[in-house]
C-alpha cells in the first residue's frame, strides 16, 4: 500500500478528520462524487465504530496497485474490541465498498476498504509522488488538525531525543568499560617497567652513570604513565558509582603545609607562598583530597612560567565551610575555558599542542570536592594567571565541644 495521509482515531473531532480528508482524496484523483462520498462514508463509518470501541486506532489513505489498476484504499488499525454489535457502522459500511478485508494476529485487528480507480484517471508513479508530495505539504484543515500535527510533531521528536539518549547512555556505558578494562591492562606492565628502573638505580656495579640517567628518564615517565592510568581508572570509577570515601578529621593548615612540601620537589622552580588564617578541622578523605591539590598545585605550575610566585589561602569561608584558593601568575584562561574547565576530557585549544594532559584532572577534582559536599569555580583573565577557589563543609562540632 501507497500511504498518503495518517490519521490518529482518539475523538469525535478525527471522526471529521477522517471523512473531509478521505473526501479530498477522492478529489485531488478526480474520482466522481458518488465514488468519493460512499468512500468517505464507509470510511466514517468504520472510524465511528473503531472510535467508540478502542482509544488506540489509527486510519491510514492511500492507493493500493492490483491487477495493474489502482484502488483507492482506507486502512484501519485498533486493539481488537471484544465484539462489535450489528448497530456499528461498521457493519453498514461492509455494505458500501467492493472490497473488504478484515484481519486479527496478536490482538490487533486489520480494516482495509478498498474502490477500484478507473483506468482512465491514467494514475502512474510520478503522479502517485506528486500527490503523496501534496498531501504531505497541505495546511491544516482545521484547527484541531493543525493542533495535532504540532503535538504529532512534538511527540516525535520526544521519541527521537528519547532514542538518542539510550544510544548516548550505551556508548558512554561501553566507553567506561573499555577504559577501565584497558587501564587495569595498561598498568600492570608498566608497574613492572617502574620495578625493574628503580632496581637498576639502586645498583652499584655494572651501570655507569650514563646508563643511570637513563634510567632516571624512564623512571619519570613510567611515573607520569602511571598518573595518567590511575586518572583513567579514577574517571572509570565516577562514572560507575564505584568510588568510595574514608573520611578522617585534619587540620587544613596541615594538609596545605605537607601539600606544599611534596610540590616544592616536585616543581623547584616556582616559589609558593602559604596564608593559613585559621587552622581549622576538616573532615576529608586524605588521599583523594591530596589529589586535589596535587592537581591544582600541578596545573599552576604547568602553565606558569618558571621561577613565578604561586600563592596558597585556607581560611575559613563562612561558619560552616573553609575556602582553599590556589592563584598562579599563568597564562590565564577566557570566559570559554572557564565554562567548560572542568568536563571531563575538556582541554583548550590554546593549550593543546603546547601542553601534555588528556583533561581529566581537574573533572577528578571537581568530582573529589562535590562528593565531600563542596564545590570548586575559578576566576581567572587571559595572561593574568589564575585564581582556583574550592570549598570543603565544617564537621558538625561534637556535643562536649559546645559545653
Amino acid at each position: 500500500m501507497i500511504e498518503i495521509i495518517f490519521i490518529s482515531l482518539e475523538n469525535e473531532m478525527d471522526l471529521v478528520l477522517a471523512h473531509r480528508r478521505s473526501l479530498h482524496l477522492g478529489e485531488r484523483l478526480g474520482l466522481t462524487l458518488a465514488t468519493r462520498t460512499t468512500f468517505a462514508t464507509a470510511v466514517s463509518e468504520i472510524a465511528r465504530t473503531v472510535i467508540e470501541h478502542t482509544d488506540n486506532g489509527s486510519l491510514t489513505l492511500g492507493l493500493r496497485q492490483t491487477d495493474q489498476r489502482y484502488a483507492l484504499t482506507g486502512r484501519f488499525s485498533f486493539g481488537s474490541p471484544e465484539h462489535f454489535v450489528p448497530a456499528d457502522g461498521y457493519y453498514y459500511a461492509q455494505k458500501l465498498v467492493p472490497e473488504f478485508i478484515k484481519t486479527e494476529a496478536d490482538g490487533v485487528t486489520l480494516i482495509e476498504i478498498r474502490i477500484g480507480i478507473p483506468r482512465s484517471v491514467n494514475l502512474d508513479r510520478s503522479k502517485i509522488s506528486v500527490l503523496a508530495a501534496y498531501f504531505k505539504e497541505a495546511p491544516p484543515m482545521n484547527a484541531y488538525e493543525e493542533i495535532k500535527q504540532r503535538n504529532l510533531t512534538l511527540n516525535r521528536i520526544a521519541v527521537e531525543k528519547d532514542e538518542e539518549l539510550r544510544r548516548s547512555k550505551i556508548i558512554d556505558q561501553k566507553k567506561t568499560e573499555f577504559i577501565s578494562v584497558a587501564s587495569h591492562e595498561i598498568k600492570t606492565p608498566i608497574t613492572v617497567i617502574k620495578a625493574y628502573s628503580q632496581m637498576i638505580k639502586v645498583m652499584k656495579e655494572g651501570c655507569t652513570d650514563r646508563v643511570k640517567g637513563i634510567v632516571d628518564k624512564i623512571d619519570g615517565q613510567t611515573t607520569k604513565l602511571l598518573s595518567l592510568v590511575q586518572q583513567l581508572l579514577d574517571v572509570s570509577k565516577f562514572e560507575n558509582g564505584h568510588l568510595s570515601y574514608t573520611k578522617e578529621r585534619v587540620q587544613i593548615g596541615s594538609l596545605v603545609s605537607e601539600m606544599v612540601a611534596v610540590m616544592q620537589h616536585i616543581t623547584p622552580y616556582h616559589e609558593f607562598e602559604v596564608s593559613v588564617n585559621e587552622d581549622v578541622e576538616v573532615e576529608i578523605d586524605k588521599l583523594r583530597m591530596e589529589q586535589v591539590f596535587s592537581n591544582l598545585l600541578g596545573n599552576a605550575a604547568k602553565y606558569s612560567r618558571k621561577n613565578t610566585i604561586i600563592s596558597i589561602e585556607a581560611a575559613a569561608d563562612e561558619a560552616d565551610s573553609v575556602r582553599i584558593s590556589v592563584t598562579d601568575q599563568g597564562i590565564g584562561m577566557s570566559r570559554v575555558d572557564i565554562a567548560s574547565v572542568f568536563e571531563k576530557f575538556y582541554r583548550s585549544d590554546d593549550v593543546i599542542n603546547s601542553h601534555a594532559g588528556l583533561g581529566m584532572g581537574l573533572y577528578i577534582a571537581s568530582k573529589i570536592v562535590t562528593d565531600h559536599g563542596g564545590r570548586i569555580w575559578v576566576e581567572s583573565t587571559p595572561g593574568s594567571g589564575s585564581t582556583f577557589h574550592f570549598t570543603i563543609p565544617r564537621p558538625e562540632q561534637p556535643a562536649d565541644a559546645l559545653n
